[in-house]
């Protein structure tokens, strides 16, 4: 379990401080100020190695770069399964990489990571570990498994013609047609990720979507009716069967090493989602989190779950409020700070989450800041309007432009027409 990141010189802030909540942990901000960049230095410090490296494939999960000239670090601290790892790291420009511990490393737990574009990267203990041949420490297995959008689905391969992983497609039909554990699961885990009862996620007939394909196929069956081939799913029915499967063959494929291996299952495990509303409707978006959270908790039972997420979305805020508990939770905040001349600095702020009970009132908050939960034209309208109430010079030919102006933007029932009116009425604007 990640406890606390330090970035100095990395980044798009001189220096970001982090001290990590053990449950659940928001990055909330606008694009471009660092809340993707901060979950690919969650999963470095808690497995050595920048994801994009390992699949060369990805377009994200690149090596972290120095900011400026000058000195550069890197300091973290996990919860291993053994003693509490605690390091540094510093880039060496020669060799333009970031100092490592030798030896064998502390082992994180089970790490998960989904990142915005469709890719996953998976951190197992039981696979990914080192291991011990003939008392030296030797790393011979795969440092992680990393999956490019397409190779989610079709399968990660790799050496000599072997696979990794199968992918969505051949174990998700492997899995049907067995009935065992591992499709129940899925079926479990579909079941509780859908967004209402009336919409229920459940895996209908194999099939076939081409003659060129020989693959049986598996389907979603819709609330219609209609049993419809996961490739062609909606880009978020996609998504949410991306992260039942990973969850699923993750957590399937560490128990099986682990029986292998003679080793006790992972007593933590730890998962980063990326805009975790990616693609999802808002009925999706208001159950998403506390829902990961629960299907984590029952899948690795008895291991300790922690969640690292990123959002955009002011429902997966208002989502929180009956969950977050400030003893084990945080919500961290990307700001653009102005500076002198033009200039702004990137912050970083540890906020309070206090309930606000809507979501237009969370557009509102630190996490958005926008001036007003409507369309920009109305928020400038009103403005407008605002001013207009309080100038005691202000004209009744100039109301009614503005009340024509407030007619285009407002609905009939906003509550700004009890305020206008009265003042209207009162100063014979509109009479």
């Amino acid at each position: 379990m990640i406890r606390y990141l330090q970035l100095t010189n990395v980044g798009p802030a001189k220096e970001m401080e982090l001290f990590f909540g053990k449950r659940l942990n928001v990055l909330t901000g606008d694009n471009g100020l660092g809340k993707s960049f901060l979950l690919d230095i969650a999963w470095w410090a808690m497995t050595r190695k920048w994801p994009a490296d390992i699949n060369p494939n990805l377009t994200a999960g690149k090596k972290a770069l120095p900011a400026s000239v000058g000195r550069a670090s890197i300091s973290f601290s996990f919860i291993g399964k053994s003693k509490k790892e605690q390091y540094k790291s510093s880039f060496v420009r020669k060799v333009q990489a970031w100092t490592g511990r030798p030896g064998r490393p502390a082992n994180p737990g089970l790490v998960l990571y989904a990142m915005a574009d469709g890719s996953f990267a998976v951190w197992d203990p039981a696979r990914n570990y080192w291991r011990t041949q003939g008392g030296v420490d030797v790393q011979d297995r795969p440092p992680a498994y990393v999956f490019a959008p397409n190779q989610v689905w079709d399968g990660l391969p790799g050496d000599e013609g072997k696979w990794l992983c199968n992918g969505i497609i051949r174990d998700w039909a492997g899995w049907q047609k067995e009935n065992g554990r591992p499709f129940k699961n899925l079926c479990s885990v579909l079941k509780a990720l859908a967004p209402s009862e009336t919409e229920p996620l459940i895996p209908g007939e194999l099939t076939r979507i081409s003659l060129d394909d020989v693959r049986d196929m598996p389907t979603i069956r819709m609330p219609y009716g209609q049993d419809v081939a996961v490739l062609h799913a909606s880009a978020g029915m996609r998504r949410i069967m991306a992260l039942a499967y990973f969850l699923v063959w993750a957590w399937e494929e560490h128990q099986k090493a682990a029986r292998l291996l003679g080793e006790k299952r992972t007593s933590q495990a730890v998962f980063l989602v990326d805009e975790v509303e990616s693609h999802l409707h808002p009925s999706w978006q208001r159950k998403i989190v506390p829902t990961l959270i629960k299907v984590m908790d029952s899948l690795a039972k008895p291991a300790q779950v922690q969640v690292l997420t990123a959002t955009h979305s002011p429902l997966i805020m208002a989502s929180l409020e009956q969950l977050f508990d400030d003893k084990k939770d945080a919500w961290f905040d990307l700001d653009l700070i102005p500076e002198k001349k033009g200039k702004y600095r990137v912050e970083l702020t540890e906020r309070e989450f206090v309930r606000r009970g809507d979501v237009c009132n969370w557009l509102m908050s630190e996490a958005f800041d926008l001036g007003s939960a409507r369309s920009m034209e109305a928020e400038n309208v009103l403005n407008q309007a605002s001013v207009a109430l309080t100038d005691e010079n202000f004209g009744a030919k100039e109301a009614k432009k503005l009340d024509t102006k407030l007619r285009a933007v407002l609905g009939d029932t906003d509550p700004f027409w009890m305020r206008w009116r009265f003042v209207a009425e009162k100063r014979g604007w509109l009479s």
